[in-house]
């Protein structure tokens, strides 16, 4: 399903939003929607994508948990995008795609260890509404992982609570990035559509 625009596109914005045009169908081979919409608001604009260059440069969590977070949080809140371009970008990493595809359903999953059990637990708990995070759950990551590690998680899930959130409202669909993966792409409801999955119980 292609994105509806609830806030329409905007027209390329200067040398800045050309050059940013051009790199990403260098980069991903075509725009991600969320630029289209960016576009109204330049300052805005440069402000997220020179947060998420900083952010690609954090590096105290494990690569693949942090994927597992930012897949389950997209999932949890129903970002069809997020799931779509999350996916690819995992592929491009070289992560193992097939359990990556398991986060979704990963409550009847036996392929995850107790420690990214835990990981996605937690990322799903603070995207959901109101947040189900217990300090049971804090203690039990703090454990496993150390106290950066879990800030590092905790601040990913809160930007892909961002991420998602601002897509679903303005109206983004998947647009066919994890297209180039091995595996197809799913959410907790199945196939990836636009529509809300509901979270588990």
């Amino acid at each position: 399903m292609p994105s509806t625009f609830r806030i329409p596109k905007a027209p390329v914005a200067g040398l800045y939003g050309r050059a940013l045009v051009a790199y990403a169908r260098r980069t991903f081979g075509q725009v991600p929607d969320g630029a289209w919409v960016y576009f109204h608001h330049l300052p805005l604009l440069k402000a997220v994508y020179g947060f998420e260059r900083k952010v690609a440069r954090w590096d105290r969590l494990d690569p693949t948990l942090k994927a597992y977070a930012e897949l389950a949080s997209a999932a949890t809140i129903g970002c069809s995008w997020c799931m779509d371009f999350g996916y690819y970008v995992s592929h491009t990493k070289g992560l193992d795609l097939a359990r990556l595809r398991e986060v979704p359903r990963w409550r009847e999953s036996d392929v995850f260890s107790d420690t990214e059990r835990a990981v996605i637990a937690y990322a799903e708990a603070m995207s959901q509404t109101p947040l189900t995070v217990t300090d049971g759950m804090v203690a039990d990551l703090l454990e496993r992982l150390g106290a950066p590690a879990v800030v590092e998680l905790t601040q990913m899930v809160a930007l892909e609570n961002m991420r998602s959130r601002f897509n679903s409202a303005a109206g983004l669909q998947s647009q066919g990035f994890s297209d180039v993966c091995d595996l197809p792409l799913t959410t907790l409801g199945g196939a990836a559509t636009g529509t809300s999955p509901t979270a588990a119980p």
